[in-house]
Formats: structure tokens, C-alpha cells, sequence
């Protein structure tokens, strides 16, 4: 496989580690530049919002420019926002600064997963997309507690501090070691939204956007039921943490291999059976740790697992459109993270943290019923379980 891919891989994760590596230092942030931390936290939800709508609308604006030079062009953006934030003396600048990360961070993505896909031969291009996509799922690894003890060593701005400068590598590797790759012809916005009119497009973007819901319902409250169903303290929680993390990240890989080996649908099919299992079982394990670890373990290695498989449905799905339909699934994916965490955070509040994995189970069935619908055909019901 072209080791170019592991170069994108890189830049997907700078991207992913600016999402979230404020996450662990908001406090910081809300103290010195006066404000809350409701509103300190307003910087996540700005990123997120930004990051699922932007990557579309821009991919379609820059449809006619070659993927190098849009590539580095979007690389500088990204590069200013971040030293923005570095510099940034009030909040009203560190939130514009978000904004301009998010929305040049998700054409990065986007971009990133595009050329791996076109730099390797078709029967490496599952995998190839899940190693990029393993440099979102490692940064999410590293980027809290990256960000936590950089912030609490030097202050909140040495964590952009460390983005800026691993932005300027890839500026240099993106440069010097990718070819110029001619763009797609242009795809107006309309034609784009138009493409969910295809029956299978609509429900495999709908089954991605139900995926991370259900994920997020439980796992954006993770900290709460590590401390209430296990008892575990803080030092036991961050072990926990980085565990899943690292699950996650070798969860991204295996999705390829299984996609490029077994073929797409069976993959996902199977990763979303396998994940509702996971997630309704998790409650019934907390009585024994290294069980709850067990369990816990497969449900973080499928949350990535499905992502590439599903890229490479929609790109069989849709080839024409294959740069259009991964954008609007990086949408689908992040509207997922935030309805996902809205949705646990009223279950926490009204009901209990416990009940979490069980509400977040409900939409993994749903995202199952909208896989199977995207993928049915008249008179091969058996196609989608047994085979391509």
C-alpha cells in the first residue's frame, strides 16, 4: 500500500486533536479570559456544528481546484486559525478562531480520505481509509489528556502551541511527497442534497448519523457511569479512558481489512449487530471490572470499525459522487456526536447514567433497520447477511 496514506493520516490527526483538545482545559480557558464554563464549552459545540456543515458547501466551492494545492491552501488556513487561537486575548476571538479551524479542518478530512482512496489500488481502498480515519480515532486518544497537561504545565494556549507546529510539518510532508491530483468536476450544492433522493444514499448516511448517536448517548457521558455503576476514581477513570482509546484506534484499521476482505455490507451489517449486543450488555457487566473492560473493549473497536466500511458502501454506492457523499457523511457523523450527547444528557438528567447504554442501544437498532433498508433488494433478503 502507497505510504503516502500514512502522511494523510497524519494531518487527519492533527485535525481531530483540535476538536477536542480544549476539552480537558475549559476551566483554564473560562478563568483567564472571564468567562464561564458553560460558555467555555460553547467552543466544543461551535466546532462540532461547524465542522458537520461546512465540509459540503466547501468541498463544492473548491471543486475546481486541484486536491495538492487545495490540500496546502487549506493546511494554511488551518495553520492561521490555530495560531489565532494561540494569540487570541479575549473569547470572542478564541470562538472565531474555532470557526475558522473547524471549517478548514473538515475539507481536510474530507480531502484526506478522497486522495487515499485515489493513491492506492481498489483492493487496499477500504484500508486505506481506515487508517486515515485511525488518525481521528488516535487523536481523540491523546487530545484530553494531551491538552490537560500541556494546559496545566504552560497554560491553555500551549496546546495550539503544539497544533500549530504539527501543522506546519504537514504543510511541509503534503508539499514535498503528494502529487498534484486533478479534481472531480463540480457538483452544485443542490445536486448534492439531491443525491439523498437515492434510496440507498439517504439510509446509509441516516445509518451513520443513527451509529454515532446511539455511541455518544452513552459514551459522552462515560466519566459519570465509570464513577457511579463501577465506583472507579479519577486515576482508574483516565486508565479506562485510554484503554478505549487505543481500542478505538486499532478498531479503525480492522474495519478496513474486514471491509476490503468480507466486502462492505456484510462489515457493517455485522460491526452493527455486534455493537448493539456490546452496548446493551455493558450495564449487566459492572459488577466485575475486567468483564466491564472485556465488553467494553469490542464496543470501542467497532465505534471505528464501521467507518470505513461504510465510506467504501457509499463510494460503490454513489461512485460519481463519491467526494460528495463522504463530506455529508463526515456530517452525518458529527450532527450524530452532537444529537447523541443531547440526548444523553437528558436521560442522565431525568432519568439515571445508568439507563444511558440502553437508550443509546435503542438508536443502534435503528441504525440497523436503516442499513438493511439502504442495502435491500427485491427477492434477496439473505444477500445482506451472507454476502456482498
Amino acid at each position: 500500500m502507497d505510504k503516502r496514506v500514512y502522511l494523510l493520516t497524519i494531518v487527519s490527526f492533527v485535525v481531530g486533536m483540535v476538536e477536542l483538545i480544549i476539552g480537558g482545559i475549559l476551566d483554564l480557558v473560562a478563568k483567564d479570559l472571564g468567562v464561564s464554563i458553560g460558555k467555555a464549552g460553547l467552543l466544543i459545540t461551535v466546532f462540532s456544528l461547524v465542522f458537520a456543515i461546512s465540509a459540503p458547501i466547501l468541498l463544492t466551492v473548491t471543486a475546481r481546484i486541484e486536491r495538492k494545492r487545495l490540500t496546502l491552501l487549506a493546511l494554511i488556513i488551518f495553520l492561521l486559525g490555530n495560531g489565532l487561537a494561540v494569540l487570541s486575548p479575549s473569547y470572542s476571538l478564541l470562538f472565531m478562531a474555532r470557526i475558522i479551524s473547524a471549517a478548514s479542518g473538515s475539507l481536510l478530512v474530507v480531502l484526506c480520505v478522497t486522495m487515499a482512496s485515489n493513491i492506492v489500488t481498489e483492493k487496499y481502498r477500504a484500508r486505506a481509509i481506515g487508517i486515515v480515519f485511525m488518525g481521528v480515532s488516535a487523536s481523540l486518544v491523546l487530545g484530553v489528556p494531551v491538552g490537560l497537561m500541556l494546559g496545566n504545565a504552560f497554560g491553555w494556549q500551549a496546546p495550539f502551541i503544539l497544533i500549530t507546529v504539527l501543522t506546519v510539518f504537514s504543510i511541509i510532508g503534503v508539499y514535498f511527497f503528494m502529487e498534484k491530483m486533478e479534481p472531480k468536476p463540480a457538483i452544485p450544492i443542490g445536486q448534492q442534497l439531491r443525491t439523498l433522493k437515492n434510496r440507498k444514499i439517504l439510509f446509509a448516511q441516516l445509518t451513520s448519523f443513527l451509529f454515532l448517536a446511539g455511541h455518544l448517548t452513552l459514551y459522552g457521558y462515560l466519566t459519570p457511569f465509570l464513577k457511579s455503576a463501577l465506583g472507579l476514581d479519577g486515576t482508574w477513570v483516565s486508565i479506562v479512558y485510554l484503554i478505549f482509546g487505543v481500542a478505538a484506534v486499532l478498531g479503525g484499521g480492522i474495519g478496513g481489512t474486514l471491509s476490503d476482505r468480507f466486502g462492505s455490507k456484510q462489515t457493517i451489517l455485522t460491526v452493527i449487530v455486534v455493537f448493539a449486543v456490546a452496548m446493551f450488555a455493558i450495564p449487566h457487566t459492572t459488577f466485575a471490572l475486567p468483564l466491564f473492560l472485556v465488553v467494553m473493549v469490542l464496543w470501542s473497536m467497532l465505534s471505528w470499525a464501521i467507518t470505513p466500511a461504510m465510506q467504501s458502501y457509499l463510494i460503490e454506492a454513489s461512485p460519481e459522487t463519491s467526494d460528495i457523499q463522504q463530506s455529508l457523511n463526515n456530517s452525518a457523523l458529527h450532527f450524530g456526536i452532537a444529537f447523541g450527547s443531547f440526548i444523553g444528557g437528558i436521560v442522565i438528567e431525568r432519568f439515571t447514567v445508568e439507563l444511558n447504554a440502553t437508550v443509546g442501544g435503542l438508536f443502534i437498532i435503528l441504525a440497523l433497520g436503516a442499513a438493511v433498508f439502504s442495502m435491500w433488494k427485491k427477492g434477496s433478503v439473505g444477500l445482506f447477511l451472507f454476502g456482498r
